[in-house]
């Protein structure tokens, strides 16, 4: 069934504000920090309000049975249960969390793909620094994808890790997490998949991903407050990883010289909690939950290939995305696993893409930069300079879209 726009833009304050003395905002950077539906902003603020009026512990043990079904919340996004879930402040605190604690040792091999994103792989190098393993960048195909042939000819005894991005920041390139999945798990090695940008904008199922991890965010395409995030690992690794970092949650003291991990994926947590923001992730998970993940994904990738569309036929302006385009009549299933995501980058000629960026944000309308080192072995491998990106996400329209594409326009004129 149809997403209801208009029911979509009256749930969402930055659309309708009463007290915004400017237009309406234009924003086409979901990737970046999505706009909030009227819901979470609710949550969050009558939380805090609820904080100021009887304490921050009163309102937490007040508030403690809905605090606690985020966790159902989660799981029931990803389909996992929820007892794999830890909540956390984002996505790379959640990754590392993961990362950290996997027992690698000299001469083991990461294995990851170029489109792998910054924050990841420099912690790929702080481990190859101090641990000594070692880094494998999976080929990628013609399309930019990561080639999974190429996968399978890496996978030897050596192979202590399977780590890839499967929406990279710069691009529509969606790479194969499902396939990535089957080959890991027919190899009997750990697979840690970063959904950062994935979580939000397209169905997300662990199961079928066959992971073992996913970290993901929620400000992004889930549309949630800033400081929120969240770990999945699978129930048969929780209890054979101890964390990094622990305190007397995740640990439990029991003795004067024991302590017991918790049981569950909250192991990977603290006592100390943003109460009010955990409360507006589970408001934006129930929203995004309520309108279906098939409905949110057909929405926002149909916008993003019609930008694409018209972008290319402006002089001067030049797509730079990876992945196969969208077939008019794909399947869900070959959306979800083959084509290109609502994450649409370009560069235009003789421009400095922040300057670009500032003389649209002049007029309300809001994209943003991909720089080269953010994905630097992509960036490097097509000789790209810092980019512009946009990201339209289902509570856009087409016409907010042509008037970016005026405003684009004008600025090559």
């Amino acid at each position: 069934m149809p997403l209801d726009i208009d029911v979509i833009r009256k749930d969402t304050p930055a659309f309708n504000s009463p007290t915004n003395p400017i237009k309406p905002v234009n924003h086409l950077l979901a990737c970046g920090s999505a706009l909030m539906p009227q819901t979470v902003l609710d949550t969050v603020v009558n939380h805090l309000n609820l904080e100021a009026q009887i304490g921050g512990y009163e309102a937490h043990k007040q508030r403690a049975t809905p605090l606690d079904f985020v966790y159902h919340q989660v799981a029931q996004l990803i389909g996992a249960n929820r007892n794999e879930i830890a909540l956390l402040e984002n996505a790379t605190t959640a990754w590392c969390h993961a990362f950290y604690a996997l027992p690698l040792k000299a001469g083991d091999r990461i294995l990851t793909c170029q489109a792998e994103y910054a924050a990841n792989y420099v912690a790929f190098l702080q481990r190859a620094k101090r641990d000594g393993v070692e880094i494998i960048v999976i080929p990628s195909d013609e399309t930019g994808r990561l080639d999974l042939e190429a996968l399978e000819n890496l996978i030897d005894d050596r192979v202590a890790l399977i780590a890839i991005t499967w929406i990279p920041t710069n691009g529509g390139l969606v790479n194969p997490a499902k396939e990535v999945g089957k080959i890991a798990n027919e190899a009997g090695i750990p697979y840690l998949l970063d959904a950062c940008q994935a979580v939000g904008q397209m169905p997300v199922n662990v199961t079928e991903l066959g992971c073992d991890f996913l970290s993901a965010t929620g400000r992004k395409f889930l549309r949630g407050p800033r400081g929120t995030g969240f770990l999945y690992i699978k129930q048969s690794f929780i209890e054979t990883l101890e964390p990094i970092i622990i305190d007397h949650f995740a640990a439990p003291w029991t003795d004067t010289n024991e302590y017991k991990l918790r049981t569950d994926a909250r192991r990977f947590e603290n006592w100390e909690n943003a109460y009010a923001l955990r409360a507006g992730l589970g408001a934006a998970v129930a929203y995004a939950n309520d309108l279906g993940m098939e409905n949110i994904q057909t929405a926002a990738w149909g916008l993003a290939d019609y930008l694409r569309q018209q972008l290319s036929a402006i002089k001067g302006v030049h797509l730079q995305d990876n992945g196969h385009p969208n077939a008019t009549n794909s399947s869900h299933q070959e959306r979800s696993h083959q084509q290109q995501c609502a994450i649409v980058s370009f560069s235009i000629d003789d421009q400095d893409p922040h300057q670009t960026v500032a003389k649209l944000h002049a007029q309300n309308i809001i994209i943003g930069t991909s720089s080269p080192d953010s994905t630097l072995l992509d960036a490097q491998s097509r000789n790209l300079p810092t980019i512009l990106r946009a990201a339209p996400h289902y509570y856009n329209t087409r016409q907010e879209i042509d008037l970016m594409l005026e405003a684009i326009t004008a600025t090559i004129d």
